[in-house]
C-alpha cells in the first residue's frame, strides 16, 4: 500500500508492507526529489517487510519535485536546488520523520525501530543523521561532503555504512582517502568501496545504473538492516 502524507508541512511518500512492518526505513532522495526511482526503492523495501518513508527534502522552496537526471535541463534544475539547500534543515526534517514513524505515520501502527538510507545528498544526510539523531541504523550511497563533517564522527553512536564509488566525480580520490582516514577506525562505521564505479551507480532507473555494482551494494544494505533493525 502506498500513500502520500505529511509530516508537518513536508510531504512524504509512504510504502507499507502487507502485514505488520518489521521496522521502518526513511529513504532520503538524491537532489532529484521523490522521483520514480525513489518510489521504486520504497516499494522494494515494503516488499521486504519494511515501512518505507521518503521525505520531500526540498519542500521549503520546491515542493513536489520529481526530476530526471538524464535530462540536462532537469539536472541543472536539481543542481540549483542543491545550492539553495541547508543540510541542517534536512536533519530537522529527518528527526521529525523519525518521531512521526514512532508515533504512527499516515494511519500506520507505530514502529519503534527506524533506519535510514540516503543517496548523494541523501547520503550526506545519512551521515548527519547518524551523528545528530537517534536513528537506529543508517546507510549512505555516494555521500557528498563527508570530509567536511568528520569532526562530528565522535557522536555516531549507532551503526552507519557508507558505499563509496571509486570513480565518483563528486567525491574525488582525496575526499575518499579522507573518509577512510577519519572513519576506518570507528567502531560503528563500515565503508564499502566500489572501484571504477561512478556517482549514482545504484539508481533504480536511467543511464547511471551499474547493475552488478548496484546489486552488490543493495545486498550489503539489506544484510546491514537485517542485522541492525532486528
Amino acid at each position: 500500500m502506498t500513500t502520500n502524507a505529511k509530516v508537518g508541512e513536508m510531504g512524504v511518500y509512504v510504502a507499507a508492507p502487507k502485514g505488520e512492518a518489521k521496522a521502518a526505513i526513511i529513504v532520503v532522495p538524491e537532489i532529484f526529489g521523490v522521483n520514480p526511482g525513489i518510489v521504486k526503492k520504497c516499494q522494494k523495501l515494503a516488499a521486504e517487510g519494511y515501512l518505507a518513508v521518503a521525505p520531500e527534502i526540498f519542500w521549503r522552496f520546491a515542493a513536489g519535485v520529481e526530476l530526471n537526471p538524464d535530462v540536462e535541463s532537469e539536472l541543472q534544475q536539481a543542481f540549483g536546488y542543491f545550492q539553495q539547500y541547508d543540510a541542517n534543515d534536512g536533519v530537522i526534517d529527518i528527526e521529525a520523520t523519525i518521531k512521526a514513524i514512532r508515533a504512527g505515520i499516515a494511519g500506520h501502527a507505530p514502529v519503534s525501530k527506524v533506519g535510514l538510507v540516503g543517496y548523494c545528498l541523501g547520503g550526506k544526510l545519512a551521515y548527519l543523521a547518524a551523528a545528530r539523531t537517534d536513528i537506529d541504523a543508517s546507510v549512505g550511497y555516494y555521500a557528498v561532503g563527508v570530509p567536511d563533517m568528520l569532526n562530528e564522527s565522535h557522536a555516531i553512536a549507532n551503526p552507519l555504512a557508507l558505499h563509496i564509488a571509486g570513480a565518483d566525480g563528486f567525491v574525488p580520490p582525496e575526499a575518499q582517502a579522507a573518509m577512510h582516514a577519519g572513519l576506518d577506525g570507528h567502531a560503528k562505521v563500515t565503508l564499502f568501496d566500489y572501484p571504477g564505479l561512478d556517482h549514482g551507480f545504484a539508481t533504480e532507473e536511467g543511464d547511471r545504473r551499474h547493475e552488478e555494482g548496484a546489486t552488490l551494494a543493495d545486498s550489503r544494505t539489506a544484510a546491514f538492516f537485517r542485522e541492525h533493525l532486528a
